[in-house]
């Protein structure tokens, strides 16, 4: 089986779609699939263009078996509405007249931007070939959530092209039970829709000795670490976390964030006027050195802005914290917290509400027993959203699809 599939994010990128991406691909390479990566030169989140590359008009390499093209188009970095837009469409236009000369049987396009599907669903129907939808996110409604633009004719005809969209795909596969519910409250037939979560790395991500020398060169020994490893965006509430770590009197807690996006300059500059003490600021790091930085933290820390559209999100860092035995303190609502709720691996706070944030993180420090507890049930998260089990799920639907 031949795939083709289109996504703007792809490693050396080390965010949750390049990271769910090529995990997936690699276990269908296993398996017997060709797979081709249609993607554009690496630059997230900064806009700038990584080293080793150029924005040329078209780029092919073969990473871990898979072959990877690339092709121009408009880079920005990840703040500014009509600036991400420009890149998005300029991305989408080229890939669609290179896809044009893939071999595939079958079309994948992921979200969140949703002008990756548009280039499939053009393909598609020149071609004839059946095309998948992978929704990981409901776009353009978060954006609007974020108040990266507000109501308006523009959002109106977006949606309407976003469900027509989801009714032309042979296949819907959304990474939430959540997403689901919303395309069929939404009048998409649940039969065409399936669900395949996000999941854990067991090979990466394992229970492990904290790093000694990582430790030292932080100057955290003896800390009680609540860590933040991924993008530091808009829909992030980071700016709330700091003013709450302000209320925290106990020296013994350290925050320590990994990471980039369009808010860190914000956050950063939060902590320096609020004089935080016990807060660290790293740069982005690649995706093998993750479970080095997670061994020394304490507690994974996984906050999302209090608005109703996030209660159907499950962001991704739970899944690779409960791999390495890191009980995870979330502040979301919705499916993610029914999780952490069910395995019982983690402490949920009330989004943005800066009473019940502290009170979590006491919890998680002081009662032995509740943090063991819950080391025990990251252990059981881990395994039932094991990755590779659900990369041969979405490759079998892949397959019936064709």
């Amino acid at each position: 089986m031949k795939i083709l599939f289109i996504t703007d994010n792809f490693p050396p990128e080390v965010n949750a779609p390049a990271t769910r991406t090529i995990e997936h691909c690699k276990e269908w390479i296993k398996q017997g699939a060709e797979v081709t990566i249609l993607t554009c030169t690496p630059n997230f989140p900064h806009g700038r263009v990584y080293d080793g590359y150029r924005n040329k008009l078209y780029q092919c390499e073969m990473m871990e078996g898979i072959k990877v093209i690339r092709v121009w188009s408009y880079i920005s970095a990840n703040t500014g509405f009509m600036k991400r837009i420009l890149d998005y469409v300029s991305f989408s236009f080229m890939a669609f007249w290179v896809g044009l000369f893939q071999k595939q049987d079958i079309i994948v396009a992921t979200s969140p931007q949703f002008f990756t599907t548009w280039t499939a669903w053009g393909i598609s129907k020149i071609k004839r070939t059946p095309w998948i939808f992978e929704l990981r996110d409901i776009w353009p409604e978060s954006i609007k959530t974020v108040g990266a633009m507000k109501e308006s004719k523009v959002l109106d005809i977006l949606e309407k092209i976003e469900l027509g969209l989801y009714r032309s795909s042979d296949k819907v596969i959304a990474v939430t039970d959540a997403f689901k519910a919303n395309l069929i409250d939404r009048g998409i037939d649940a039969e065409k829709i399936d669900v395949v979560t996000n999941g854990s790395n067991m090979a990466l991500f394992s229970p492990r000795e904290k790093d000694k020398v990582l430790l030292e060169t932080l100057g955290l020994e003896n800390k009680f670490i609540i860590g933040y490893l991924g993008t530091h965006g808009m829909a992030h509430s980071l700016d709330f976390i700091m003013h709450a770590i302000e209320k925290i009197s106990d020296n013994e807690i350290h925050f320590l964030f990994v990471g980039d996006g369009a808010m860190k300059k914000t956050v950063v500059a939060i902590a320096k006027e609020l004089s935080l003490k016990n807060v660290t600021f790293l740069d982005p790091i690649s995706k093998d050195k993750m479970p080095q930085y997670l061994s020394i933290i304490d507690v994974s820390l996984a906050p999302l802005k209090r608005e109703d559209n996030f209660k159907t999100v499950i962001p991704s860092k739970i899944f690779e914290s409960s791999a390495m035995g890191k009980p995870t303190l979330l502040g979301v609502e919705g499916e993610a917290k029914s999780i952490i709720d069910t395995y019982h691996a983690g402490a949920c706070y009330i989004p943005e509400d800066e009473k019940d944030f502290i009170t979590k993180v006491k919890l998680l420090k002081t009662d032995i027993k509740y943090y063991n507890d819950c080391v025990k049930g990251c252990a059981l998260l881990a395994q039932n959203y094991d990755r590779k089990k659900l990369a041969l799920k979405m490759l079998a639907i892949l397959k019936k699809t064709i």
